[in-house]
């Protein structure tokens, strides 16, 4: 059997993969867990249950709540909130862990479990690990006064809101936001803390029904924001995913704005307002070359990390730093939040333009991306890449042809069998040439059989 947390929580297909009984059992063993390694200190253990708008997720929220207070531990149930809000309100409330309900970008029939440690953290690894181990075991519950107690916060979601507005320094009055809720868990305090913010907003695909969540819509499938920016005349438009931990935007030409750009804008943002911690923003290795030159315009170093934003968390962590992201939208300002925020992220993206009073194309033009082509080799040993002469023969005479103008990148995926190449290159056709020629090589000497 496999790890049963993968790079962001427990995820699978509800009601097969992830179950009541499997939720009622991963809150138990959390309670357990975090318990043991002193997060409850002798007191009662708070918790707070937060969830998407996945149908799945009504059913999974009451199991992890029975399973928690079953265990001795008061729960607060947040109902549905971003990813974000959920962490922010376990350290708001000093609770000792939190729990989200989501599979952020998934497709509606998946759900997912998160754990939030004190503080709104993630788990790290081995917590995970020991939580994994003592599903199932025998334990002692409690009985009368030692079950925990549910109570429903019905205004977390206001609180939420005036934390992000509150984070502002800069009104943003005047700028014509159209915002793309995904049917997800930031339908309401998207909207409303860009409202609050002085935005003139126009919603799209804000109003779930428990099955359209991510459904041609959001943060993967950028069309109707892009259609609604130009139609409505608008300055901008935000796109969330189902959980709300991620921003991509578009511009009001219709170009849209990834998460290269926008790290690079609030690195540039930071660092003249000599707040950008060490001169430094962290980011993945699948960050384009084009974002790298940016920052070394700007005299700004870049950390780079293993692709997934714990891992972005954790460099961001270990090094003081307090900006980091991902191409897909994910960003994280550790001096603001524990964790990457959507809408956060938007509000401050948004702030920037009302500062400058520049436009989000003029802005994000400090990236210029080069032609990026990604072809995954599946059916092959990924293991023995990093051995293979071949594939390093094939790889050495792709950047001598490219002559450092562009970047070659093989990556085997942690969890599938697949060999991922990356090339960038100044055309399309030159990095597409590349990366299949590489992509023959990996095939016809790593092939299994």
């Amino acid at each position: 059997m496999g790890r049963l947390f993968g790079t962001d929580g427990v995820r699978g297909l509800a009601n097969r993969d992830v179950t009541a009984e499997l939720a009622v059992d991963l809150a138990v063993a959390a309670a357990h867990v975090l318990g043991d390694v002193g997060a409850f200190d002798g007191h009662r253990p708070l918790a707070v249950v937060g969830r998407d708008t996945r149908a799945s997720g009504e059913f999974l929220e009451a199991a992890v709540v029975a399973g928690l207070a079953s265990a001795g531990v008061d729960v607060t149930v947040v109902g549905v909130l971003p990813t974000p809000a959920v962490a922010w309100l376990t350290s708001e409330l000093d609770a000792d862990l939190g729990v989200m309900l989501s599979a952020s970008h998934n497709p509606m029939p998946d759900n997912g479990i998160k754990f939030f440690a004190r503080g709104g953290h993630k788990l790290a690894d081995d917590i995970e690990d020991a939580i994994e181990q003592r599903i199932g075991e025998e334990w002692e519950r409690p009985t009368g006064s030692g079950v925990g107690r549910i109570t429903h916060d019905f205004r977390a979601g206001d609180r939420y809101v005036d934390f992000l507005v509150g984070t502002l320094d800069t009104p943003l009055d005047g700028l014509r936001v159209v915002v793309d809720c995904a049917n997800g868990a930031a339908f309401e305090v998207s909207p409303r803390a860009l409202e609050r913010a002085g935005a003139q907003v126009t919603t799209i695909h804000a109003q779930p029904n428990g099955w359209n969540i991510n459904d041609g819509c959001g943060s993967t499938y950028m069309e109707s924001l892009i259609a609604a920016v130009q139609d409505g005349n608008a300055d901008v438009g935000i796109a969330h995913d189902g959980d709300a931990d991620r921003c991509l935007a578009v511009a009001a030409d219709g170009s849209i704005i990834d998460g290269d750009h926008i790290l690079a804008m609030l690195a540039i943002a930071k660092k003249e307002r000599q707040t950008l911690t060490h001169g430094t923003v962290v980011s993945t290795v699948m960050a384009n070359l084009g974002f790298k030159i940016a920052m070394q315009d700007a005299g700004i170093t870049v950390s780079e990390t293993a692709v997934g934003d714990r891992y972005v968390l954790e460099e961001m962590n270990a090094g003081g730093f307090v900006l980091g992201g991902e191409q897909s939208g994910h960003i994280v300002m550790t001096d603001l939040a524990a964790t990457g925020d959507g809408v956060l992220t938007a509000l401050h993206v948004l702030a920037i333009m009302a500062k400058t009073g520049r436009s989000l194309a003029d802005l994000s033009s400090c990236v210029v991306k080069l032609p990026q082509v990604l072809v995954n080799v599946s059916g092959v040993d990924k293991d023995a890449v990093a051995s293979s002469d071949a594939v390093a023969r094939a790889v050495e005479e792709a950047e001598s042809a490219l002559q450092g103008t562009g970047r070659v990148l093989l990556r085997p995926s942690g969890t599938e069998p697949v060999v991922r190449v990356m090339v960038e290159a100044p055309s399309v056709e030159e990095a597409q040439g590349l990366a299949d020629s590489i992509a023959d090589v990996v095939r016809v000497d790593l092939a299994l059989g």
